[in-house]
């Protein structure tokens, strides 16, 4: 990363994107429903499967095809470039119905089936398992192929393995051809009228039974666990420990530990809610589990700081082991410096040294050994802060974009307004600040002039500011769409490849 490093030199090079594929592009003129707009988007551990939920419940998988050989298994992602032969290809696997909207007859409120978060876990003999949550319950779910069995044209005669007189056999016409899963309707698909019968010399009758056969496989999701009744606020964060065991989940003042084998209890790790709720100063935004230290999590605040906690200090942690938050210039103080100040995203690099967070105006860059302020901050719009009076009126001010990193660690992103998406390089010395707009064509509206780290940093020499425009429009020269906005992407764990969810289609570039 900033330490420089193998992949420093290849880093300051800005990563050329290219269009992968697009899936449930509207065409001109569609009107997009409201259920159809994707609201959570995840790759797996590996790479090889993409998970979308959206605000209708519904949560679809897309599997990797361009990196298997024809008998399906997996070829060596090194040996094969991309650049010369294809580009990563996914396809739709299938899609199920997560949440259903319910009513809170207690509290007289609506919950909207709206997914929230995805996050993958483990996968054993071959299964999928996905958590995914909506405002108010986690639900832990298994995709698996299950073979399909199905009844045959023609009976099997129990006389003849007798020795009892000829075979006698009837043929079922295909229009009754019944289906049956595993787990299906326990009523008999059999018309008991049309077995046929007859009576031999011996005495003894004929029964010609059908024979079942398993015939194709089909994907089945079915639900293990439903972690429920944990959260009086909605939760906006659910995270998988490396212990491959339990996860978190985080509301407005909770996060709470769950075992996912165990659905009807959790322990609460961190409150925040006051004794008196008019003392209430700020509320958790975003919460995540370290991703090798089982032990130690982070969640940051509406006033723009990020908590790490160790759960080896007590069982209630309410005391943080370290604090990082960047210190305000009193002169620069306005009616919207909290408000924009509030963290709606942070992500750990994958070894767990840096966190990426993500506020309205800025990404920022923190080193966990290094409490003093951020090592890196990119600007993403600041051409909007003359326009901060009227994102509040319209309500944009609150948006919650989210962010990512790449598995080398050496690029951040995350997403802006009219569909847009920026890059940034954060190895030492790199000037990356690149723009795409999720469309086939990425770069119609780029204008490459990435600014040089400013000299005069102030009280922090490493922190480098990148990106920043000082223009009122967009890179096209026109107006911003605050209407059309880019909230959710994910980034491939090994790979230059990312997923980008723009209304109700998924995007995916390759670098």
């Amino acid at each position: 990363m900033l330490d420089g490093g193998e992949g420093t030199a290849a880093a300051t090079q800005p990563l050329e994107w290219k269009f992968s594929q697009v899936f449930g592009e509207r065409t001109a003129g569609e009107e997009v429903q409201e259920v159809d707009i994707i609201s959570a988007i995840e790759f797996d551990r590996t790479g090889d499967h993409l998970a979308t939920g959206d605000r209708g419940g519904r949560v679809v998988l897309f599997e990797r095809t361009d990196a298997k050989d024809h008998g399906g298994h997996r070829k060596d992602l090194e040996m094969m470039d991309y650049s010369i032969s294809r580009h990563p290809e996914f396809r739709y696997k299938t899609e199920f119905q997560s949440h259903e909207p319910e009513f809170d007859y207690l509290k007289s409120l609506e919950i909207e089936e709206k997914i929230n978060k995805i996050r993958w876990c483990q996968t054993a003999n071959g299964a999928l398992f996905l958590l995914s949550s909506n405002d108010k319950t986690i639900k832990f779910w298994k995709i698996q192929e299950k073979k399909v069995k199905k009844i045959c044209d023609f009976y099997v005669d129990l006389s003849r393995a007798m020795g009892n007189g000829p075979v006698v056999c009837s043929s079922m016409s295909t229009s009754s051809k019944p289906c049956m899963e595993n787990g299906g309707c326990n009523e008999s698909p059999f018309d008991y009228t049309s077995i046929e019968t007859s009576l031999p010399s011996g005495g003894i009758p004929s029964l010609c039974l059908p024979v079942v056969n398993s015939h194709e496989t089909s994907l089945v999701a079915k639900c293990r666990r439903i972690y429920a009744h944990a959260h009086d606020y909605h939760i906006n964060s659910i995270s998988n420990n490396s212990d491959g065991e339990t996860f978190i989940s985080a509301d407005d003042l909770r996060i709470n530990l769950w075992n996912l084998e165990i659905s009807n209890q959790s322990f609460n790790i961190v409150d925040v809610k006051p004794a008196n709720m008019e003392d209430l100063t700020e509320v958790i935004t975003s919460a995540e589990f370290h991703p090798t230290h089982c032990n130690m999590l982070a969640y940051s605040s509406s006033r723009g700081s990020i908590r790490l906690i160790d759960m080896r200090q007590s069982a209630l942690c309410d005391t943080h082991s370290k604090l990082f938050e960047e210190q305000e210039v009193p002169a620069s103080r306005s009616f919207f410096t909290e408000i924009i100040a509030s963290i709606s995203d942070i992500k750990f690099a994958k070894d767990g040294r840096y966190i990426l967070s993500r506020d309205y105006m800025t990404l920022k860059l923190w080193d966990i050994n290094m409490d003093s302020g951020p090592v890196a901050t990119f600007q993403v719009h600041e051409n909007l802060r003359p326009k901060l009076c009227d994102l509040y009126e319209n309500d944009s001010i609150f948006d919650k974009f989210e962010c990512c990193l790449s598995g080398d660690g050496l690029h951040v992103a995350t997403g802006s307004y009219s569909n847009m998406f920026r890059v940034f390089g954060c190895s030492e010395g790199s000037t990356e600040a690149t723009t795409l707009e999720a469309s086939k064509n990425p770069m119609r509206r780029q204008v490459q002039t990435p600014t040089r780290p400013s000299k005069s940093l102030g009280p922090l020499p490493r922190v480098l500011r990148r990106g920043a425009d000082t223009s009122g429009v967009d890179v096209n020269g026109s107006a911003f769409d605050f209407t059309t906005k880019l909230l959710h992407l994910s980034w491939h764990p090994t790979e230059n490849l990312l997923a980008c969810a723009a209304s109700n289609s998924l995007y995916m570039y390759y670098a």
